[in-house]
């Protein structure tokens, strides 16, 4: 889904056939990498983990020859662009799943915006900080969904289920604001995994979800782009763009 929404996106920005030079900062195993690669541009991806560079160059020396001349990958923290990069060497930034085991996030968006070239894409994707409650109450969990609502701050910290790592929340507001700081605003946000994330512990898919995986990324497409739905979405998808 953040695959179709990032390619909307640059076809939108940029000129078709265009070479764009790509950033992915926490890459990965590399697939959001590749598949940018395999569309014909130059892509830069850093990770820090060792388990996930491995993964990612085994993937890319699976490649034809073409794809791995235009994809490099550097191991280094997210943290640290300026250390590997010049400010505005970038067309795309992509920064996706990274902000929510960050402490503190505002000094690494900040580097990630100095990354871009004017008018370049910054593409962020963030766990929702109003979501919470929703994915709570739906679950049957009136407690959590209490605290939720009870948090007023700007960020929310819960344990991820998956990797059991303690994770933050961003809102928002307070991330449109920090974009527009940095002269990088919001030009369109997009809501992800609004239906699909609302499954209890052990189940796959809510009760309901069809068959049909067409039909499902066709419901979560419109519901992503849609009030109010997207605004209750487990992850946000924030596109900036420098000014």
């Amino acid at each position: 889904m953040v695959a179709r929404q990032l390619e909307e996106q640059i076809v939108g920005r940029f000129p078709v056939g265009r070479r764009l030079r790509v950033l992915d900062v926490g890459m990965g195993r590399g697939s959001q990498a590749l598949r940018l690669a395999r569309a014909g541009h130059s892509v830069t991806g850093l990770e820090r983990d060792a388990e996930m560079l491995a993964a990612a160059r085994a993937a890319l020396a699976r490649e034809p020859e073409g794809i791995r001349e235009r994809m490099r990958i550097v191991e280094g923290d997210g943290r640290d662009t300026g250390v590997h990069f010049l400010p505005g060497s970038f067309d795309v930034v992509l920064c996706h799943g990274v902000l929510m085991y960050v402490a503190e996030p505002d000094p690494l968006v900040a580097g990630l915006a100095r990354m871009l070239a004017p008018g370049g894409l910054l593409s962020l994707l963030v766990r929702n900080g109003d979501a919470p409650a929703m994915r709570s109450g739906l679950r049957g969990d009136w407690a959590g969904a209490l605290t939720a609502f009870d948090a007023t701050f700007d960020a929310t910290c819960h344990m991820d289920e998956e990797s059991g790592l303690e994770t933050r929340a961003d809102r928002l507001e307070k991330l449109t604001a920090t974009l527009a700081g940095l002269g990088a605003p919001l030009h369109t946000w997009y809501g992800v995994r609004v239906f699909t994330d609302a499954a209890a512990d052990g189940t796959h898919a809510p009760a309901g979800v069809p068959d049909d995986l067409a039909t499902l990324l066709e419901v979560e497409e419109r519901a992503g782009r849609t009030d109010p739905y997207r605004g209750v979405a487990s992850l946000l998808h924030l596109c900036g763009v420098r000014g």
